[in-house]
């Protein structure tokens, strides 16, 4: 039984979702569907790429996961297929779907150019269902990703950059606010000292504030700021029950400081 997964930023309220996967169930009746997200931030590719990271790790053998936060839509940005050992990736070639592949292991990158498996009148504005949703459903029925198009020889690459440790000091920048209003950072959590006992300082582009080390949310009373390392194996800033992108006014690419004193 085949799984496909969807992510875009159309909306989840909005009807495109449902007609990429009306387009996909006429190809391949039997299809497991999964949505990751509709409602990435609208054009927001690092963000798009960050949540398919995070989730598609977690599905099983064959999964095709069809993601579509496509700003450059109708333009000549090309469409791509990425088979990585177990799963495939069926999106725009303008880096959304390389963190996650790449975290697979190792890959192979396809052109999609074959127009015996799009839709027979292609939208300019609207390839997620015209384009990638049929495609994702034929590599759904066995169809082999060199059937659809020759192999790539580059491919437009993203990265979520990497936060630094100098000493007592933290840099990096918010790669996503969660829906509890958590600024997951792009600091990997081993660089934070698991023994801190001291007050944190979170230094933005706007405040400074004082917060507390966690091992999780329940470790200090509800409006409390802390810093802890979350699911994803990333360093976050959250408010116990509350909202820490509120609190420090937070978006996504803000850089954020966090230091201390030993």
């Amino acid at each position: 039984m085949a799984i496909i997964t969807w992510l875009s930023d159309f909306g989840s309220a909005s009807g495109y979702p449902a007609a990429m996967k009306g387009v996909a169930l006429q190809i391949c009746p039997g299809a497991t569907f999964v949505d990751l997200s509709h409602d990435v931030e609208r054009h927001n590719v690092r963000e798009g790429a960050f949540l398919l990271w995070m989730t598609a790790p977690y599905f099983p053998d064959g999964t095709i996961h069809c993601a579509v936060v496509d700003p450059g839509v109708g333009t000549e940005r090309r469409a791509i297929i990425i088979k990585t050992q177990k799963h495939f990736f069926v999106g725009p070639d303008n880096g959304l779907l390389l963190p996650a592949a790449s975290r697979l292991g190792d890959f192979s990158v396809y052109l999609i150019q074959n127009t015996k498996f799009f839709r027979p009148e292609i939208s300019k504005t609207f390839h997620g269902r015209d384009i990638f949703a049929p495609v994702a459903a034929h590599l759904a029925n066995g169809i082999p990703p060199e059937e659809i198009g020759p192999p790539a020889e580059e491919w437009v690459k993203l990265s979520f950059g990497q936060g630094l440790r100098r000493g007592d000091l933290l840099e990096g920048d918010v790669i996503y606010i969660d829906s509890f209003g958590n600024a997951i950072t792009n600091i990997a959590g081993e660089l934070l000292p698991k023994t801190l006992k001291s007050n944190l300082i979170i230094e933005t582009e706007r405040k400074s504030s004082s917060a507390r080390y966690a091992r999780t949310y329940g470790d200090f009373p509800p409006d409390e700021l802390i810093v802890t390392v979350g699911s994803h194996g990333h360093v976050e800033i959250a408010v116990v029950r509350g909202s820490a992108a509120q609190r420090l006014r937070l978006r996504a690419g803000d850089p954020i400081k966090i230091h201390w004193h030993e």
